[in-house]
């Protein structure tokens, strides 16, 4: 099986891929930063900031796979 494509199209075709690699290592990496929280820990936030009150609506959501 061959396939043709341009040299100017392939070239986006990589280095799309490439942008969408690198999006998803810093996502890894920025979540890898962020610290667990214990139980404690959380009871405490809620003793000093409270509950949130009523639900957010969704500004964006966007799914990942790690």
């Amino acid at each position: 099986m061959q396939v043709t494509i341009r040299k100017e199209e392939l070239k986006e075709t990589i280095k799309e891929a490439i942008r969408e690699i690198i999006e998803e290592e810093k996502i890894e990496s920025f979540l890898s930063l962020i610290p667990p929280v214990s139980d404690q820990e959380m009871e405490e936030i809620n003793k000093t900031y409270g509950s949130p009150e009523g639900k957010k609506k969704v500004a964006y959501s966007e799914e990942i796979e790690i």
